[in-house]
């Protein structure tokens, strides 16, 4: 299914201090680099937050920096044209490109599901890692005056998918981060890249300047 991939990396991180959480590092790359690794054939990469090292991506801010998920949301449509779109917060370390995969394959049913959304252990569904029909995004939002991600994309019934493992598992506080790094788990296979290092035919297309 082509798409195209929105991540979300705009926060304060005030439960780490201010910390740079999308730069932080987890085996040797930074987590935006690793939710990036988990898009491969994404047509655009969209990155909503300050711009960093990441060959091919497209930066944008929402309006006003800082000012939460929807309006970053919003910013991040702007520059989407596939029909389809992974929506991913900056912070999951163990996202791979099979469970974005299963995600793309959850939400293409005959019945055109809006979207598909990773549920955690405990059955919550985790709204930054899904996947989304472009043009049902950006239906909800035109009569949407809410702040919470919850209230935008829960009425739209979207698939929810449970999958092996963590892939949901978000890295919110110093604490998560030095639980993840200290066990030495690196699911990920070799960064698969933008900018002449990743495999997608896709990829390869994509310039750096892609409007």
């Amino acid at each position: 299914m082509r798409h195209d991939a929105i991540i979300l990396a705009g926060g304060a991180a005030t439960r780490m201090g201010g910390r740079d959480k999308p730069g932080l590092l987890v085996g040797g790359r930074s987590m935006v680099e690793r939710v990036a690794a988990a898009v491969p054939q994404a047509e655009r990469l969209v990155v909503v937050g300050p711009p960093r090292d990441l060959p091919g991506a497209l930066f944008t801010r929402e309006d006003p920096p800082g000012g939460g998920p929807v309006p970053a949301l919003r910013a991040g449509l702007a520059l989407a044209a596939a029909p389809s779109l992974a929506l991913l917060a900056d912070e999951l370390p163990l996202l791979l490109p099979e469970h974005v995969i299963a995600l793309l394959d959850a939400a293409d049913t005959p019945e055109r599901a809006a979207g598909a959304v990773l549920l955690d252990d405990g059955g919550r569904e985790q709204w930054l890692a899904g996947v989304w029909r472009t043009a049902a995004l950006r239906a909800a939002l035109e009569d949407y005056g809410g702040r919470s991600l919850h209230g935008l994309l829960a009425p739209l019934d979207p698939v929810r998918v449970r999958l092996p493992g963590t892939p949901w598992l978000d890295c919110d506080t110093m604490d998560d981060l030095r639980s993840l790094t200290q066990t030495g788990d690196d699911p990920h296979r070799p960064p698969e890249r933008r900018g002449g290092v990743s495999s997608g035919p896709e990829a390869g297309e994509r310039s750096p300047h892609h409007t």
